[in-house]
């Protein structure tokens, strides 16, 4: 009888990786165990190998099926130093019997000198499509899944195979979190930091992204969720407005900045009217006192302070889209942000106007607070094609920026009352019936400094931030594969 785990280590070379290996090689819970490597790495003798030039290939998944004869395949996800606790696989073993899953992962340490760096994951769920989902640096897949996978696919993925096999797994069996400690890897880097965030908008990794957007495509279409490219008309003639535009600012302690925002709304150039409706939640420093030395020069300012306590950015959004005074278009400026010239303004009108869609989204630049460029700079968003951006914004964890709003469109929806992922919610509803049109070319400048809520996030934070953006799209999913079998329906 063969024991339970095939294990799979990717191996760059470093001794310190196959002195982990050995450590573990000694496991009564492992059958075989191989490096994975490219050709030209220099391996030692005494170890399997299994030569691949990346590892989330389907040609690789076919290789791991074809060596493996075990139930399960332990695959580390990168060249890393790891240490396993003594009954980890066991553990792993366990649940997997228990639950019936076909892949396991779970919370891990960073050893980082002497000191353990707490790294918890969080729970898969059906809208946790992102491709950059994190698993840890392992991951126990049942062997039958994969073969199951590998004899009913025509996939011949280059860097989305492991994404694609992983919603298909989904499809069909739980993807299952152990919310323990199981094992602990050195030299980590985590995958989180805000340049791998962007990678979706990385030119560079155009050819990865086609890939994923084509393995999620076809996972929206196997579960009855994926959206033709046929949107609702937009009816421009709901009521009347006093202003064309409103550019719509939330603000709670932004001493330092809402001015200068402020100011970059000021001195935009139109050909229509416009107004500025700021909403002030309560700030505790001199926000308040600048908003309103700001307004006594300037009446065309709304400043608004809420009766209630407990808004978050969405919320008061809500406030301010609701107000009588709000204009037929909606437009954002965060308070620590700034337009980039004077023109914005009038070019996100112009498309509304010309192509009568429900909202408009523009490109941004990433700045630190004396607006130096800052990694990775620009952020257009050119994987959001007309013909599929509803279903790849599934994919991704954003939409970009500036945002602008149809106002009884927005009106009707509204954004949760929520500080993150609030303009990620609106921007899937109003996916789902209405067009939404870019702009390609910079128009607005998004500061990164150390006040702000995007700066330094912890572990627990990003968790929080991308738990609730998976629940967002695990609704927007739901929705969908409703609104595909009402249509179904009617054409019975």
């Amino acid at each position: 009888m063969s024991f339970p785990f095939t294990v799979f280590i990717p191996y760059n070379g470093n001794l310190k990786i196959w002195e982990s290996a050995n450590a573990l090689r000694s496991s009564k819970m492992i059958e075989e165990l191989y490096l994975l490597a490219g050709e030209s790495v220099k391996v030692p003798k005494s170890s399997q190998v299994l030569n691949t030039e990346n590892i989330f290939s389907t040609t690789t998944l076919r290789a791991l099926s074809e060596e493996a004869d075990s139930e399960f395949i332990l695959l580390l996800l990168n060249p890393l130093e790891f240490i396993f606790e003594k009954f980890s696989l066991s553990r792993f073993f366990e649940v997997a019997e228990l639950t019936g899953a076909g892949l396991i992962y779970s919370d891990f340490y960073e050893l980082n000198k002497s000191n353990l760096i707490p790294h918890p994951q969080i729970d898969y769920k059906p809208g946790s499509l992102r491709d950059d989902f994190d698993f840890g640096e392992a991951v126990v897949i049942r062997k039958s899944v994969l073969d199951e996978y590998l004899t009913s696919t025509t996939d011949d993925f280059t860097q989305a195979g492991m994404y694609s096999f992983r919603l298909f797994i989904s499809r069909k069996y739980p993807v299952i979190r152990i919310p323990e400690f199981l094992y602990s890897v050195r030299n980590f880097n985590d995958a989180q930091s805000e340049g791998k965030q962007f990678n979706y908008v990385d030119a560079k990794n155009r050819i990865a992204q086609l890939e994923m957007e084509e393995a999620a495509t076809n996972h929206l279409r196997q579960i009855d969720a994926y959206l033709e490219p046929v949107f609702s008309a937009v009816n421009t003639a709901v009521e009347d407005f006093a202003y064309t535009a409103s550019v719509i600012i939330p603000v709670k302690n932004r001493a330092e900045t809402i001015a200068d925002s402020v100011n970059s709304a000021l001195n935009q150039e139109t050909d229509f009217s416009f107004n500025i409706i700021i909403i002030d939640n309560h700030s505790t420093d001199r926000t308040t006192e600048i908003v309103k030395s700001i307004c006594e020069k300037h009446s065309r300012i709304v400043h608004i302070i809420p009766e209630s306590l407990s808004l978050e950015i969405g919320g008061c959004w809500n406030e301010g889209v609701h107000n009588e005074h709000c204009g037929k278009y909606a437009v954002q400026l965060d308070s620590d942000d700034l337009y980039a010239d004077k023109h914005t303004l009038q070019k996100i009108i112009n498309v509304f106007r010309e192509e009568k869609c429900a909202m408009v989204i523009g490109t941004y630049k990433l700045t630190d607070f004396k607006l130096n460029e800052i990694p990775p700079g620009i952020i257009d968003h050119k994987e959001w094609t007309p013909a599929n951006g509803r279903n790849n914004a599934l994919r991704i964890n954003g939409l970009g920026a500036p945002r602008a709003f149809y106002t009884p469109v927005i009106r009707e929806i509204k954004f949760p009352n929520v500080s993150y992922g609030e303009d990620y919610a609106v921007a899937l509803a109003v996916s789902r019936k209405y067009e939404i049109s870019r702009i390609y070319e910079q128009l607005y400048l998004c500061r990164r400094w150390e006040g702000n809520s995007d700066s330094r996030l912890s572990v627990e934070q990003k968790n929080k931030f991308n738990s609730y953006k998976d629940t967002l799209r695990t609704y927007e999913i739901k929705a969908r594969q409703r609104l595909n079998a009402e249509n179904k329906k009617q054409l019975t």
